[in-house]
């Protein structure tokens, strides 16, 4: 979510890396082995989420083309088209209004929608907003959101806390981060926004303009408790059930989450299945034992039980709060990436968005559903042996040919540093300019993993001369989850490499 700075820096790495080998001679240019994928036949392109209308017919955001499709009930007719299809940012009528990457979708309360003067709230992701559409009309109007991407760091910067948002604050000032999905909470009374770019969920009230941090610190991983000392990573998907209570797909944990809100307004978060950053897998059974992987989706079924598209295992699976055990409902498709409850029919189906298939599909709900177990697996690095005591930290970052490291305002380089647990490190946690720090290890750990975030910024222009005016900047960042184990033998400097240069 934060890779729209590795991709433009790519393009300068990719222009050395064929500069060094065609002077090596060990460049070869011609037909390789890929061949392309066919083009899609249908009308949409990689679409994220979908909406279901009191008339019938779903409301689909067509990601790829940066728009937005109302689709009728049989999935496949195109009845009206909002936004030109063009990559940007533009309100206005729905010819002309612009998204970039839109996703999750949701139909405000009828009240809600006539005191907010517009229907429909769209998560529009790459543009770091919240857009309103006017159903009747197709107008859209932006409601949330300056453009600019939150960066977290940069509030804890200027002493403020993670859950900062400036009281009364103009809505349309506020950086908000990636929001993936959106959706209505009743207990809240708020639209819930899952901001994917600071693994939190903010809140928003259309009738006022109110923006706020609902749930977590801004910490990537799984952590529960009250909410705001939750940790989330990456949430993606969001659903109500009948209780009030509200699911979240975290996608970079491939967990199922639950708000659940008491009577006294405070909110607990738990997790319902998934064990941390580093697991994943396809595991049906105990919930305890079971294992989704980037779960994007969820909705609630008419018993009280949960869906989930899990989409790298192209599954739709299925949690019962009651008995704490998870089946998988349907498999062979295509990254399904958001799923919801059908009515409309005989009998109650699931509508599935398959993003890779570039099209939404019916899926019965079976009577039993089936049981996988395909095992269970970590990412995670084998454990790095560290001296007990003092640890040095150093990020190595060249910018690339072509650019300069943008000194304007001071040093354009930081370290974010944090553990697990939270007392491994006596000194040396928190965020602070410079990619170079010094850490100490707490006695009595023995183990843990260090969370190291390395971010740095560059700007096109050449070493040692002006950044030109209009210059195209980039935010280079990576993270890391560093599992240790202390060893008198160990290492007391840790060297890593953003960008990966040598």
């Amino acid at each position: 979510l934060s890779g729209e700075g590795h991709v433009q820096g790519l393009v300068p790495l990719v222009e050395e890396l064929v500069a060094e080998h065609e002077a090596k001679g060990t460049l070869h240019r011609g037909d390789g082995p890929y061949v392309p994928r066919p083009a899609p036949e249908g009308d949409l392109r990689f679409p994220g989420k979908v909406l279901p209308l009191p008339d019938g017919s779903f409301l689909v955001s067509d990601t790829g083309h940066h728009r937005l499709v109302q689709l009728g009930n049989d999935l496949a007719t195109v009845q009206r088209v909002i936004g030109s299809g063009t990559k940007g940012h533009r309100d206005g009528d729905a010819a002309a209004a612009q998204f970039t990457e839109p996703q999750g979708l949701t139909l405000l309360p009828e009240a809600v929608r006539a005191a907010a003067g517009y229907d429909v709230v769209v998560a529009d992701s790459v543009n770091h907003r919240l857009r309103g559409v006017d159903l009747a009309t197709g107008e859209v109007r932006t409601v949330a959101g300056s453009g600019v991407q939150r960066l977290l760091d940069a509030e804890r910067a200027r002493g403020a806390g993670p859950d900062h948002v400036a009281q009364g604050a103009d809505p349309l000032s506020v950086a908000l981060s990636s929001p993936w999905d959106v959706a209505w909470s009743t207990r809240a009374d708020r639209l819930v926004v899952a901001m994917a770019g600071t693994h939190q969920l903010f809140s928003f009230d259309p009738r006022t303009g109110q923006l706020a941090v609902l749930a977590g610190t801004g910490d990537e991983g799984l952590k529960d408790g009250p909410a705001a000392e939750a940790w989330f990573a990456q949430s993606s998907g969001l659903a109500e059930d009948h209780l009030g209570n509200l699911w979240v797909a975290d996608s970079e944990t491939s967990a199922l989450r639950v708000l659940r809100f008491a009577d006294d307004g405070s909110v607990t978060v738990e997790t319902a299945v998934g064990e941390g950053l580093f697991d994943f897998g396809f595991r049906d059974g105990d919930a305890g034992q079971a294992r989704m992987q980037h779960c994007l989706g969820v909705a609630q079924l008419p018993d009280g039980s949960v869906a989930v598209a899990d989409t790298y295992n192209g599954a739709v699976r299925h949690y019962d709060p009651r008995t704490r055990q998870v089946a998988t409902l349907a498999r062979g498709l295509a990254e399904p990436s958001d799923v919801l409850l059908d009515v409309s029919g005989d009998e109650p189906l699931l509508v599935v968005v398959e993003a890779n298939a570039h099209r939404l599909v019916r899926v019965p709900i079976p009577a039993a559903a089936q049981r996988v177990d395909e095992g269970a697996s970590q990412t995670q690095r084998p454990r790095t042996r560290l001296a007990p005591g003092a640890l040095g930290i150093e990020v190595r970052f060249a910018a690339p040919t072509g650019q300069k490291l943008d000194d304007r305002w001071g040093d354009p380089t930081q370290l974010k540093i944090s553990s697990s647990p939270e007392h491994a490190l006596a000194q040396g946690a928190g965020t602070a300019q410079g990619l170079r720090r010094e850490l100490v290890l707490a006695e009595g750990v023995t183990e843990g993993v260090l969370h190291i975030t390395a971010r740095a910024a560059a700007c096109d222009g050449e070493p040692g001369g002006e950044i030109p005016d209009h210059a195209a900047c980039h935010l280079y960042q990576q993270d890391w989850g560093i599992p240790f184990v202390l060893d008198a033998d160990g290492e007391a400097e840790l060297v890593l490499d953003l960008r990966g240069v040598n």
